[in-house]
């Protein structure tokens, strides 16, 4: 670990913001195909968490400890790193301001440092997380307790909420609820599930959300379309949401016996607040090249950019390896320039047992990995899903060991297939 003076502008080879998915699966990256380069990751964090998991430890089918590491086990050997919190940018001069007022210099800068949960915009939903009955999966110490006061649950009424795009993991939210609703249906328990979002369908690709439709139906799940949460009351179980034309909002409250709440995300505020972002607070890159569309010396990857793909670890493993050829091509290296086509994958988690890996490129183009019909939950993916991701993110990935790419544009039919969840 380094420890910095006040100042010190001296330029790192390859300055790297963010040690998630996308920051230490880059260093690594760079390190196994360029050894000689100097490569320096920023971040405070102590504990690097396989985020991916959460989910599973919502529905009581994994352990919370299980999606932990100590950050000092992870960082690739030969990189530098710098235990602080990047509070700015200055592109001008190409440094990067660090907590404390510290600078630090680089020739070539990635951006890799995720997004940020937005409870506080839910009125009233911090003060209940974790008690009354409601809960998250998008935090590492709420994840058990959705499991908990589900297992608690007797009867009345289980509401699931999604916000406004983007958010990582489009599918989470409703792969919690499938969970629950599975739990439900094999306990016997006739509960009210409901599902509500601010947007138009189930998923933002048509051809996934047509077979999530009957998902839901095999279920009695009602979906509430045009919903936003807003605000929270805990001990009065009540749930207030805004729906109707921009022009003419209206609330609705509603009651429930569990609540569980995916918070609205954005940008982190020093980004959003940097000469790094665009008028929308993301890291602007080109999609393709993932290079900052000002700044040659900079990019991005993950969930910090303006790319419009779903953002999913699926898409950081794609992205990787073209911001490092891409860069590599800069320093004066051999490479063709690389593009990235927008590839993301989604396992939608439809009971204990199934899965739906639902994966495409920009615009919903459906590229699966698999020739078989993709809209069709099954086992296999489920052992995907709970034994070999987790796998292939601690063992391969974040070493820089990829491994092979399936991925293809695929044609199937129009009409959904039979599907039992």
């Amino acid at each position: 670990m380094s420890k910095l003076p006040s100042s010190d502008a001296t330029a790192r080879a390859i300055l790297i913001v963010g040690g998630g998915a996308a920051g230490i699966t880059v260093a690594a990256l760079l390190r196994k195909t360029n050894p000689a380069l100097r490569v320096t990751l920023v971040d405070p964090a102590d504990y690097h968490y396989y985020q991916p998991a959460w989910t599973l430890v919502g529905g009581g089918v994994y352990d919370s400890a299980a999606t932990r590491r100590p950050m000092a086990a992870l960082i690739p050997g030969g990189v530098e790193w710098i235990k602080a919190r990047a509070e700015g940018f200055d592109p001008a001069r190409s440094e990067v301001l660090l907590e404390g007022g510290r600078r630090v210099g680089y020739v070539h800068l990635i951006v890799a440092a995720g997004l940020q949960l937005d409870f506080a915009k839910i009125a009233g939903l911090e003060a209940t997380l974790g008690k009354n009955g409601v809960s998250s999966n998008y935090r590492f110490d709420l994840a058990p307790y959705t499991w908990q006061a589900l297992s608690a649950l007797k009867g009345g009424r289980a509401l699931f909420t999604q916000p406004a795009m983007p958010i990582k993991c489009a599918g989470a939210p409703q792969k919690a609820m499938y969970l629950a609703a599975d739990h439900f249906r094999r306990s016997g328990l006739k509960v009210d599930t409901q599902f509500f979002t601010p947007g138009p369908s189930m998923f933002g690709v048509p051809f996934y959300a047509k077979a999530l439709d009957k998902v839901v139906a095999d279920y009695g799940i009602t979906a509430r379309f045009g919903h936003q949460l807003v605000a929270v009351d805990g001990p009065a179980k009540r749930a207030i949401f805004e729906t109707g034309p921009a022009d003419a909002r209206v609330r609705v409250e509603e009651a429930f016996d569990f609540l569980h709440v995916v918070p609205p995300q954005s940008a982190p505020d020093f980004i959003k607040q940097s000469p790094l972002a665009d008028a929308s607070g993301w890291v602007a890159v080109d999609k393709q090249t993932l290079r900052h569309s000002q700044h040659a010396n900079v990019w991005g990857l993950g969930d910090c950019t303006t790319t419009p793909n779903s953002k999913t670890a699926a898409a950081v493993r794609a992205q990787a390896p073209v911001l490092v050829a891409n860069l590599l091509r800069a320093l004066g290296g051999a490479q063709a320039e690389q593009h990235y086509d927008g590839y993301a994958s989604c396992p939608l988690t439809t009971s204990r047992g199934k899965i739906m890996l639902a994966e495409f490129l920009y615009d919903g183009v459906v590229a699966p990995s698999f020739p078989a019909d993709p809209r069709i939950p099954r086992r296999s993916y489920w052992w995907l899903k709970k034994h070999y991701l987790p796998y292939l993110y601690w063992e391969q990935m974040l070493r820089g060991r990829l491994g092979p790419d399936w991925h293809a544009v695929r044609s199937f039919p129009e009409a959904v297939p039979a599907i039992s969840p």
